[in-house]
């Protein structure tokens, strides 16, 4: 009376058994789901839809992984760093007359006896890890929410345990002593395993139910998917996952004892992840994130451009300052922050804008690189900094690559989501010879520069993959590796200094890089024929251009139209940025 059986937050498994027995009772059969949903999961939209409802979801991380209780409900965010393929469990058996289910658990929740009365279903892995290059301003907006959900799981943790619950959804100790599944467990005629024992009554789990192993800096979690296509998922992406912690600490011991059964279903001996280490997540529900969902609150609901012109102006002028009032510097590095790839065309990637800043030297760098690289960290929420130097280039693979020996993909530098910014310092780098390793490296390089591809090393075979990552470069003089797209000699007029920025400002860069660099573009047919007749005459006064070079002015006209969160491009920007492609080359000149 007076609610649901069952708390979607603490025992959401209850919340999935309460369905089944519901779909059960309706004169369904389990292999007519074939393992698919049968209305569990309206059941957590529903609660996730109340208002302040994620909110009290808790976040799993490090500093979590220690105070949630396995069987709760949790949300992980994450990057898919590799797809360990599938896995086959019994989804539903027969206790009696009653149908029971084991999905979203690595346990059964009830005695199992042997019994013909099963089905087996199946589900996909999904080895996940926290964003890298994750910059931690993205992680203090998603603190409150995380201390919120984390106050309200405990204070109803000392109720939960007093509460008279519902038969289906938990086993009391005398219960289990006394009923006639436990007696047939005791005889042998059932049996436990790591897929396949009795849940321990929740409410007073062992104290071995803690992840005292995990990393304190980072937290890996095997996620395991249910009734998904496997488009919706794919590699480097990010997600947040919402679903059923699990930890059974007693897994591997069970898999040793029961090999005619838990040989057949147990992911730790496939992948070698040990569960103590990390963690198991059944996915309820997931969605893809974007970089407006590493924001804090957004300062601006729609694009208005006099808004946005304003705070174009205000970073522009940030951006000179910290480029030691190099203003021209300043502009194109505004317009690299902006790009992205939006278009494949063969093995084009159109809308990159790769920088190379050039003039720099290791002293330069140490004042104006570093302020770049701080500004860049502080603006965008996937930052990485690579110094490129001969014995890192010979040392290993940049490239991720497969470990058939644990069947696992192994991580390279390269191996970051869509949307990451990437500074490669090149002054460093010394004269030397580059060996076997060194040589594909720099080949990687080139390639993700160019093309922005990344090949994966299968061994057997290679897999070029798509990437989106802009490359801002720092060298003395152009790079012999990294071919970027815009050249331009670093010029400052002084050392300088620029002043503490406050924390509205830097929100509402955030939101202006987020949201005008995805913005829809479009050239009106008079602009068209402005366009070409200027390329016209470009390309008669200077023979030396060609089609890249104008692909570039084409991609600098669309982000300059953006920054001022115009959609199609006018006379004015175009003459922007025929004005800068001059200055950029009469610097280029003089060098």
């Amino acid at each position: 009376m007076g609610g649901p059986p069952y708390d979607c937050l603490s025992n959401p498994l209850g919340a999935v058994r309460f369905a089944f027995e519901k779909a059960m009772a309706s004169g369904s059969h389990p292999s007519a789901f074939g393992g698919k949903d049968w209305g569990a999961l309206d059941l957590f939209r529903h609660f996730l839809s109340e208002q302040s409802a994620l909110s009290q979801v808790p976040i799993l991380n490090p500093q979590t992984i220690r105070l949630v209780q396995p069987n709760t409900l949790v949300r992980y965010r994450g990057m898919i760093q590799d797809m360990l393929g599938n896995e086959f469990y019994v989804g539903a058996y027969k206790d009696g007359s009653s149908w029971r289910t084991n999905k979203f658990a690595d346990v059964s929740q009830f005695p199992m006896c042997s019994s013909p009365d099963m089905c087996v279903w199946e589900r996909r892995l999904l080895y996940c890890v926290p964003v890298p290059g994750q910059s931690s301003w993205t992680k203090s907006s998603y603190q409150p929410q995380l201390n919120q959900g984390m106050e309200s799981s405990s204070q109803k943790k000392e109720k939960r345990r007093r509460l008279d619950v519902e038969d289906m959804d938990r086993i009391t100790d005398d219960e289990l002593e006394t009923s006639p599944s436990a007696k047939k467990m005791r005889e042998g005629d059932c049996f436990p395993s790591s897929e396949f024992r009795a849940s321990v009554p929740e409410g007073n789990f062992p104290r071995t139910c803690t992840f005292l192993d995990v990393d304190k800096d980072s937290l890996p979690c095997l996620v395991k998917i249910y009734d998904s296509p496997e488009s919706e998922l794919k590699l480097n992406d990010i997600f947040e996952f919402i679903g059923v912690l699990t930890f059974d600490s007693e897994s591997e011991a069970a898999t040793n004892d029961y090999d005619e059964v838990s040989n057949s279903f147990s992911d730790d001996e496939l992948v070698q992840l040990p569960p103590n280490k990390v963690p198991r997540l059944h996915c309820l529900i997931h969605r893809k994130l974007a970089v407006h969902d590493f924001l804090q609150s957004s300062p601006i609901l729609e694009v208005n451009p006099h808004i946005v012109k304003e705070i174009r102006e205000a970073l522009l002028r940030h951006l000179t300052a910290v480029l030691g009032d190099d203003g021209i510097a300043a502009h194109f590095v505004l317009l690299h922050l902006l790009s992205r790839v939006h278009n494949r065309v063969d093995d084009v990637a159109v809308g990159k804008l790769s920088l190379n800043l050039i003039g720099l030297s290791k002293e330069s760098v140490s004042v104006f690189g570093t302020r770049l690289s701080n500004v860049v960290e502080s603006l965008l929420p996937f930052t990485h900094c690579l110094p490129l130097k001969l014995e890192d280039l010979n040392a290993a693979s940049l490239a991720p690559k497969k470990d058939y020996q644990i069947n696992r993909l192994r991580p390279g530098v390269l191996q970051i989501p869509e949307g990451s910014h990437l500074v490669i310092d090149e002054t460093q780098l010394k004269a030397g010879s580059l060996d076997a390793v060194g040589v594909e490296n720099a080949r990687l390089l080139k390639n993700l520069t160019e093309f922005q591809k990344v090949e994966y090393d299968f061994q057997y075979y290679k897999l070029e993959m798509a990437a989106d990552i802009q490359l801002l470069i720092f060298s003395d003089g152009k790079s012999n590796i990294l071919p970027a797209d815009i050249v331009i000699p670093f010029q400052p007029s002084s050392v300088g200094s620029y002043k503490e920025v406050a924390t509205e400002a830097l929100e509402a860069w955030r939101w202006y890089l987020a949201t005008v660099r995805s913005l829809p573009h479009s050239i009106e047919s008079d602009m068209q024929k402005v366009v070409e007749d200027d390329m016209v005459a470009a390309r008669q006064a200077d023979q030396s251009l060609g089609s890249q070079d104008f692909s570039r002015w084409l991609t600098m006209g669309r982000l300059m139209s953006s920054s001022f969160g115009e959609t199609s491009l006018s006379m004015e920007h175009w003459q922007m940025v025929k004005e800068l492609e001059r200055l950029r080359r009469e610097r280029l000149k003089l060098k």
